[in-house]
């Protein structure tokens, strides 16, 4: 599935853990107008800038249920586009199967630590224009829908975490923080992290 990306866009800085926005749940988007579409362009341009698969509304500061992907399944299928008012339902049962590999947020940058979570999932929304849309997801674009739907919901991915896990992926970050500026990714991250890379 692939909805109207983006035609231009300006970068903003990407919300970190701790701010307000980042722990409450968003406003519904009611309004499929110029202004969400602008918001839409701005954070598929900061998505790229960043580097990352995902972006909420809450990560550039508007509590407004809505994000935009760009994100491989598990066949390296691309998929992109945006969902507004997301619900995302998961397998059940026997149908559910936990996958557990390194997840990141652009919020918490450069520190990933193993979570587990179901393999599949289905995201159910509206796109940019207010008509439903439909987004099934298995490998990492299923971990991306439940990733950005979280966020929208008030949750980042370390409130999954156990006590000592999490606390190891603020130390991981703790060590990168000064590789990345405040304003990041309007800043880029530093070259010395770049030279780890």
């Amino acid at each position: 599935m692939t909805t109207r990306v983006t035609t231009g866009g300006q970068v903003l800085p990407i919300t970190r853990w701790g701010t307000p926005v980042m722990h409450g749940r968003t406003r519904p988007v009611t309004e499929f107008d110029e202004t969400l579409q602008s918001l839409v362009d701005d954070m598929f341009a900061t998505m790229y800038a960043a580097e990352g698969v995902g972006l909420a509304a809450t990560q550039v500061g508007v509590d407004l249920a809505v994000f935009v992907f760009d994100c491989p399944d598990d066949d390296q299928v691309r998929h992109s586009g945006v969902v507004c008012n997301p619900v995302v339902e998961l397998p059940e049962g026997k149908e559910r199967h936990l996958e557990t590999i390194d997840e990141g947020c652009l919020s918490l940058p450069g520190a990933y630590i193993e979570l587990a979570r179901p393999d599949f999932a289905v995201c159910r929304g509206q796109d940019a224009l207010g008509e439903p849309v439909e987004v099934q997801g298995t490998g990492l674009l299923a971990r991306c829908l439940q990733h950005e739907t979280d966020h929208l919901n008030g949750t980042v991915f370390g409130d999954r975490l156990s006590g000592r896990a999490r606390k190891k992926l603020y130390a991981l970050h703790q060590d990168l923080a000064d590789c990345y500026p405040d304003d990041w990714p309007v800043s880029p991250r530093s070259a010395e992290l770049d030279d780890e890379d």
